[in-house]
């Protein structure tokens, strides 16, 4: 199951630089997990979670997988993007294809560094990106309805749907709020995704602060993050030099370098984590003596579905879930233990897979 969150920024914010640290951390990581893709303009990266670490040892597992996260670059943005200005075509086409956008803020100042529209205004910025979107969103409503106007004709009850789908969108979107703002009932809601409208996808703003901030955050990250309590957004602190600084070091050289700097850890696993969580996203655990996995699934899938994640035929051939929480394995220093405390339970088809849970499935097939 993959989760793709698009980096977005207007030129020289510092977008490039993150994006890199974030592929050099991949590639570093490609040696030890498996299933690691680096592409020119994608990073896949595992999520920081130091469970998976303490049932593997439990466990004495041999291999620790990790679950993943991917980052997309997506190509610069200039004011007009939305009528193709700069890259903008291909900006709005790339954006179409992320589950989530990190906008990359910035918040620092430097007289060697042009900002784009002459000023440090991270606030500003994000607006002007929001209003490109919301642009192109509105023009893409207004032609798609307009094709709809013959099916409306003949009553097809499915282009109805769409259409007043697209109307509520349409009204936010005049009314100048993006389309992530229309709330939408729980029955409408597949059909509202299938509309991939790009205001409509969730928002984490990265405040790219100067070196002697990343701890503490400025004044610039400050109005960003009210900005984003305001909207229902997450922001997220982070130094994109420290940040491609710390990509390059060996392990034991980052714990010295954040403890200089100051930082319990790097900010890349807080803005993979805050990318995890904004999505609404939650893991679960298969542990044994070959490997310890950490799997994705949304939060809310039932124990079904999140064995389809492993492979389909788990899922089409579902029995029953054996299930430990996280804790009760820990507790019990793995299965055996937390059989004897009581914590071992067998769980069906609608059961409701909780973060954390430590999963095996058993199936026909």
């Amino acid at each position: 199951m993959g989760f793709k969150m698009g980096i977005v920024g207007l030129p020289n914010v510092g977008k490039s630089t993150l994006f890199n640290a974030l592929t050099r951390t991949a590639a570093a990581q490609a040696a030890n997990f498996p299933f690691c893709t680096i592409e020119p303009n994608v990073g896949e990266v595992a999520v920081p979670d130091a469970r998976l670490d303490t049932l593997a040892r439990i466990a004495g597992s041999k291999q620790i997988i990790p679950t993943r996260i991917t980052f997309v670059d997506i190509a610069g943005l200039v004011k007009g993007a939305s009528k193709g200005e700069g890259l903008g075509n291909q900006f709005l086409a790339n954006i179409r294809e992320v589950d989530a956008i990190a906008h990359v803020l910035r918040c620092f100042e430097d007289g060697d560094i042009t900002h784009v529209e002459g000023r440090v205004d991270p606030v500003a910025d994000a607006e002007t990106i929001e209003t490109e979107l919301m642009l192109a969103d509105l023009e893409s409503i207004e032609r798609r309805r307009a094709n709809l106007a013959r099916k409306l004709k003949g009553n097809d009850k499915e282009a109805a749907d769409q259409d007043r789908l697209l109307a509520a969108a349409q009204v936010a979107l005049e009314a100048g709020r993006p389309a992530r703002t229309v709330k939408v009932a729980e029955d409408d809601a597949r059909a509202w995704g299938m509309l991939q409208l790009l205001t409509a996808k969730p928002v984490l703003y990265v405040c790219n602060v100067e070196e002697a901030k990343a701890a503490s955050g400025n004044d610039f990250s400050a109005r960003v993050e009210a900005m984003a309590r305001a909207q229902g957004a997450a922001s997220v602190v982070i130094s994109a030099r420290i940040e491609e600084e710390i990509s390059q070091l060996s392990d034991d050289e980052q714990a010295m370098f954040l403890e200089e700097m100051g930082l319990s850890e790097a900010g890349l696993d807080r803005l993979i984590r805050a990318g995890y969580s904004l999505l609404g996203l939650q893991t679960y655990f298969t542990v044994g003596p070959k490997e310890a996995r950490a799997w994705t699934i949304t939060k809310g899938t039932l124990a079904p579905q999140a064995a389809g994640v492993i492979h389909g035929d788990f899922e089409k051939g579902f029995i029953r879930a054996e299930t430990i929480a996280y804790a009760d394995y820990v507790a019990g220093n793995g299965e055996a233990g937390a059989k004897e405390a009581g914590k071992f339970r067998v769980e069906g088809k609608t059961y409701e897979v909780q973060d954390g849970d430590v999963l095996h499935f058993l199936f026909n097939g």
